[in-house]
């Protein structure tokens, strides 16, 4: 009966488009849902993993921090911040971590302590690339500044992520 159950979640949660937290993609076998960003300043994202399926948009921005949630051959499903996804070709995507500035004028700090010198404030949306993360800071670079910043204010990285 156990058995059941957990089988028909684990069904029920691959026909919602979720994967459960320890679940490992079948192609790669790394872990699933994971961040990437996109390697290419232009990729189609399409309704299925395939060249025969529509495209619904494109991506623009080179280093946007895109979600994994399935893959599929050389496609990956992915997804934005916004929640908006689809099928994109893994070519288009590279392993380099980055991550979202969601705070306006986010202060970056020399040290991951909210009372160390601030070394550069960052507008909402700014791309930045993450170099390592403690589970509440991140050190990240941006326009020509390092610093750490509050995890909490990045999209792009989990709660109690390390990052080495």
């Amino acid at each position: 009966m156990k058995w059941t159950l957990l089988w028909a979640l684990g069904l029920a949660a691959a026909l919602a488009g979720a994967a459960p937290a320890d679940d490992r993609g079948p192609v790669t076998n790394l872990p699933l849902p994971r961040f990437v960003s996109m390697k290419a300043g232009e990729g189609n994202v399409r309704r299925g993993p395939s060249l025969t399926h529509r495209i619904d948009w494109v991506f623009k921005r080179r280093g946007v921090p895109l979600e994994i949630t399935a893959e599929h051959g050389h496609w990956r499903r992915v997804r934005d911040r916004d929640g908006a996804g689809g099928w994109i070709h893994y070519s288009l995507l590279s392993g380099v971590r980055t991550a979202l500035v969601e705070r306006d004028m986010l202060e970056i700090h020399a040290r991951p302590d909210p009372q160390s010198l601030v070394v550069a404030r960052l507008e909402l949306g700014v791309i930045a690339r993450l170099e390592e993360c403690t589970p509440d800071w991140c050190e990240i670079t941006a326009g020509g500044y390092t610093g750490w910043a509050p995890k909490g204010a990045l999209w792009g990285v989990r709660a109690g992520e390390r990052l080495d």
